[in-house]
């Protein structure tokens, strides 16, 4: 049998929207007049204030302008991918409503009411947690060493499955790794007609690429001191 992992660290909401924020490339803007696409116009302070640089021809300064003292004039949503082929690749969605208002060439956001939709629902983030919250140390490089993982190293995915409860792998078809981040490693474990996602804690916080290695190392040593069990299937008629 794998070891059962008890310890289920995982990224606060405040600094899991900050991670969003961070590795976000577009977002949606809804104001008075609409709903616009924005791509690469936007960048976060240190603070958590967004900074959004409006395309040639948005209504959204005009609309930020027009709207009434103390109400919202902008919500913004974001969605949190994942970079690896997988059913239902939105990971999390992010909404900030507050006030835009000029800051040199672009307009900033204040966010008045934050909001993060994960798997298991949406919680309300506290503005002064999310203020303080810096990203995920790893989020930066996520993509790529989740790709590189799937891509080129299919086996240890494979091996890393022998710490999952094998109730969770009941006819699964497929194991991908989701998501990672200085806690731990998050596989998507698809099956015929639906999917679930097991965390893999590490034993020590990972805050940098090398020591990701490391904690990665780890897990991979301990599931290979477990028995080595098959990845259940689920039959099919094209899988016999």
């Amino acid at each position: 049998m794998g070891h059962r992992h008890a310890w289920t660290a995982a990224p606060v909401a405040a600094e899991r929207a900050r991670s969003v924020l961070a590795a976000a490339w577009s977002c949606a803007v809804t104001a008075r007049d609409g709903r616009e696409e924005f791509t690469g116009a936007h960048s976060v302070a240190a603070d958590g204030r967004v900074l959004l640089l409006p395309p040639e021809g948005s209504a959204l300064p005009t609309a930020a302008l027009c709207a009434p003292r103390g109400e919202p004039s902008v919500v913004l949503e974001f969605a949190d991918v994942a970079p690896v082929p997988v059913r239902s690749r939105i990971r999390a969605r992010l909404w900030l409503a507050g006030e835009v208002e000029p800051e040199g060439d672009r307009l900033a956001l204040r966010p008045t009411r934050i909001a993060l939709r994960r798997a298991n629902g949406v919680v309300v983030v506290d503005l002064d947690e999310y203020a303080s919250a810096e990203p995920d140390p790893l989020v930066a490089a996520e993509a790529r060493l989740l790709t590189h993982l799937a891509d080129a190293h299919p086996d240890a995915v494979q091996r890393l499955t022998r710490l999952v409860d094998p109730g969770s792998l009941h006819g699964a078809v497929r194991v991908q790794p989701l998501a990672v981040d200085r806690h731990g490693l998050t596989l998507r474990i698809e099956r015929a007609r639906d999917h679930g996602d097991v965390r893999l804690p590490f034993p020590e916080p990972a805050d940098t690429v090398p020591q990701l290695a490391e904690r990665m190392h780890a897990l991979l040593a301990q599931a290979g001191r477990t028995c080595p069990r098959a990845l259940l299937r689920q039959r099919t008629d094209g899988d016999r």
